[in-house]
């Protein structure tokens, strides 16, 4: 499918070594968008994971720690120097901590929220002023489904992006009078890396659908986990003209695992 409003257009996004954000990068190209992709992986940078894309120019590689304000800002005004002027950002950067309230420690806390949250306010910062001057852009975030629902061993992973949701609904009410465009999804289960991390064995994905009531943890109705693709995709229409009168607004990719709620 094509979208309007994506060809010839420069996009940012972070988190784009693996999982949803190479995802989202490879969609975009597909668009005829060029990407300016930010990771912190520095063998991201020196060798892309991205030549499936069949159109490697369009992709600027950049090595940038979202935690780091001075970073954020150098990388921005780099890319808008020397790549383009920056019509998308879509923030994908995210860690996950897990262990009981408890268990965690003030490092796995401040370090969820560095990148989870702040990152997001500093990537937000940096872009949205050269967007303002155009009065004109669109701003995506990646959060998750444990926004919604209490999840067991998750504290600092969900209250992080439920964090992330608001202030990208604060940001767009801030910035609607700029005409830009401020949304989130809310991914569920979705097989990356970090998802797989979690399953201890090979039925790891079936026990994800099946829930575990054991954890109040209900199971996924759809009876499968998300493809980055599917997350992609729904990021593609709220970048595109399509969304043109859509803001403040995130949309559950899930397969109903919240339940609607």
């Amino acid at each position: 499918m094509q979208y309007e409003g994506l060809t010839g257009k420069v996009a940012v996004v972070t988190g784009a070594a693996q999982g949803i954000g190479a995802a989202v990068v490879q969609a975009l190209i597909k668009q005829g968008t060029t990407v300016a992709a930010l990771d912190c992986n520095e063998i991201f940078v020196e060798k892309s994971s991205l030549s499936s894309t069949g159109n490697e120019e369009a992709v600027h590689r950049f090595k940038c720690d979202v935690t780091e304000k001075g970073n954020v800002d150098q990388v921005i005004q780099t890319i808008e120097t020397s790549v383009g002027p920056i019509g998308m950002l879509v923030n994908v950067a995210g860690i996950l901590k897990t262990g009981s309230v408890h268990e965690l420690s003030p490092e796995d806390w401040h370090g969820t929220f560095a990148v989870n949250t702040t990152g997001l306010f500093y990537m937000a910062q940096a872009v949205s002023q050269f967007m303002i001057t155009r009065q004109d852009g669109v701003i995506v975030t990646v959060g998750s489904n444990a926004a919604y629902i209490p999840r067991m061993k998750m504290s600092a992973y969900a209250a992080s992006k439920a964090a992330a949701t608001m202030f990208t609904k604060c940001l767009g009410l801030e910035l609607a009078e700029h005409n830009i465009r401020c949304n989130s999804v809310s991914p569920g289960s979705t097989d990356t890396p970090m998802q797989r991390n979690m399953w201890k064995d090979k039925h790891g994905e079936q026990r994800v659908i099946s829930g575990n009531d054991e954890e109040y943890r209900t199971g996924i109705p759809l009876k499968r986990i998300a493809e980055p693709s599917d997350i992609a995709d729904t990021v593609l229409f709220l970048v595109s003209d399509k969304a043109r009168h859509i803001t403040m607004h995130d949309i559950r990719i899930d397969g109903g695992a919240t339940l609607g709620v």
